[in-house]
């Protein structure tokens, strides 16, 4: 279980590097998209979140320093899933949101398994 966890981690890491990275480096195709649906600051804010919540599920883990920051950093990014869902849905974008709701159930499941199932211990002073 604890390698399917990792697997799961690394996925989510790697789907919110992406998507961060994209907010945050947009293709020009994109930008004009991106900002006739958020205002600057906000895309840029988002951006720097899910960047730094994708080295956050995997970093903790990988050094034993403070890995109860992985379900925390989970938790986090169901709260913008749950608003990215809203939102998807809210536009009648049926596949993003379905997208969005999927992501947050395994976001659900790596934050429960790492916080009472298979925590990671800290290291040992």
């Amino acid at each position: 279980m604890n390698i399917a966890l990792w697997i799961l981690q690394v996925l989510l890491a790697a789907l919110f590097m992406w998507h961060g990275w994209l907010l945050l480096v947009p293709p020009a195709e994109l930008v004009e998209i991106m900002n006739a649906a958020f205002p600057l600051w906000f895309r840029i804010f988002l951006g720097v979140i899910e960047v730094l919540a994708s080295i956050g599920l995997i970093l903790p883990g990988v050094t034993r320093i403070q890995p109860w920051l992985i379900p925390f950093t989970a938790t986090g990014l169901m709260i913008v899933m749950v608003c990215a869902t809203v939102l998807h849905s809210y536009k009648n974008e049926t596949s993003s949101a379905v997208t969005t709701a999927v992501v947050f159930v395994i976001l659900a499941f790596v934050m429960y398994m790492r916080w009472k199932v298979k925590p990671i211990t800290g290291k040992r002073s």
